[in-house]
């Protein structure tokens, strides 16, 4: 185990809702939350729509969504689909026919509006498709394209018209007796969708898919989501999250596995605590936790690393990390291994040893992982 305990004042109440799977992947259901990204490639491109599809498996995606707008990327989703280390979660607007023919392509879930997609025979079609071939679906609400007549009666988009348009949506699915189904009621403006997610979970038992849409580039969407879905998510709702960035579909894996992290409910890899550094910093922390990031980039075990820069609160949080280290000045600093003091470093040597520490603490960790995992299977 890592270095670090769950601390009761520190854990979170996750809200109830029913599990379904999306490809062999669970959703809901008190099952990980699970992280999701979108491919930006045509999906006619098979070779690179895989690409990006391996790259964000690679970073940790255990959902990739590729849009299927006609006939030509269905056919092609069916190699897309056969390609993917996970499950594919096929893009569908308006027409009726894309959502059955991503179905026998081998879509794991379609991603649609049953309302928007004509009438309840045409609904019962693309459930009758979905059963037939293990699809669960995800009803996605966008204040962006709210339906006229709620407009009409709403004003504006608000919480209460995004919250009534899935309801209506969950409707026309369940008349059908279907049921394998997540919803979505995102926004570009954090009040808005926090609003109407909170109102949604207490108004159905579905898992919930959060996302603050169209949230703008790196930084800004970076910032705009950590604090929509954090409070979300620190308020125990959301089962699956898609952090929406105009940025390559990895960064929304990591910042979405970051925020993640940061409220302990998923951890991957290595979680680095550093200083902003200042005028007493024993060494560059900036290029120094830049270079490491790259470097332990491939470690997927749950770990945590302090790189602080002198001594005022370096000690104090190498206290709670895997490995630490703290800047002393004179060209050295301490390694702290488990929360105790092990070893001086000169800080030249600092970045190689402290890779090398941070391998062999994942290496121990596993082994202790695969070790309980034996026990509790006896």
């Amino acid at each position: 185990m890592s270095h670090n305990p769950v601390r009761p004042w520190r854990s979170i109440d996750r809200r109830p809702s029913r599990r379904i799977m999306v490809g062999n992947v669970p959703v809901g259901g008190g099952a990980p939350i699970t992280v999701q990204t979108m491919t930006n490639t045509l999906t006619t491109d098979v070779a690179g729509t895989v690409a990006q599809v391996l790259a964000a498996a690679e970073a940790g995606a255990d959902i990739v969504r590729v849009s299927a707008p006609d006939e030509d990327s269905t056919r092609a989703l069916r190699e897309i689909v056969r390609e993917s280390p996970v499950p594919i979660v096929a893009d569908i607007h308006f027409h009726y026919r894309r959502a059955i023919e991503a179905a026998e392509a081998g879509a794991a879930c379609l991603r649609i509006n049953p309302g928007n997609i004509g009438s309840p025979e045409r609904v019962r079609e693309v459930v009758k498709a979905a059963r037939d071939h293990g699809c669960s679906m995800r009803i996605g609400v966008n204040a962006g394209s709210l339906e006229r007549h709620l407009l009409e009666r709403y004003a504006e988009p608000c919480p209460e018209a995004m919250v009534q348009s899935g309801l209506d949506h969950i409707k026309l699915l369940q008349d059908e007796d279907f049921h394998e189904f997540k919803i979505s009621v995102k926004a570009s403006d954090v009040f808005l969708a926090a609003a109407a997610y909170q109102q949604l979970a207490e108004a159905t038992d579905a898992p919930l898919h959060l996302g603050i849409t169209e949230a703008g580039g790196l930084m800004t969407g970076t910032v705009k989501s950590a604090i929509g879905l954090g409070n979300l998510l620190w308020m125990g709702i959301g089962d699956t999250i898609r952090v929406s960035l105009s940025a390559d579909p990895v960064e929304e894996v990591r910042v979405g596995f970051e925020i993640l992290k940061a409220l302990g409910l998923r951890h991957r890899g290595v979680n680095i605590i550093s200083c902003p550094s200042c005028a007493r910093q024993g060494f560059d922390v900036i290029r120094t936790v830049e270079a490491l990031e790259t470097r332990l980039a491939h470690i997927r075990t749950p770990m945590s690393l302090s790189i602080i820069g002198c001594v005022v609160n370096g000690p104090g949080e190498a206290l709670m990390t895997d490995v630490g280290f703290t800047g002393g000045g004179a060209g050295h600093g301490m390694v702290y291994l488990a929360g105790k003091q092990s070893h001086r470093l000169d800080n030249d040597r600092m970045i190689d040893h402290i890779v090398e520490q941070v391998e062999r603490k994942a290496a121990e960790i596993e082994v202790g992982i695969a070790a309980t995992a034996a026990q509790a299977a006896e």
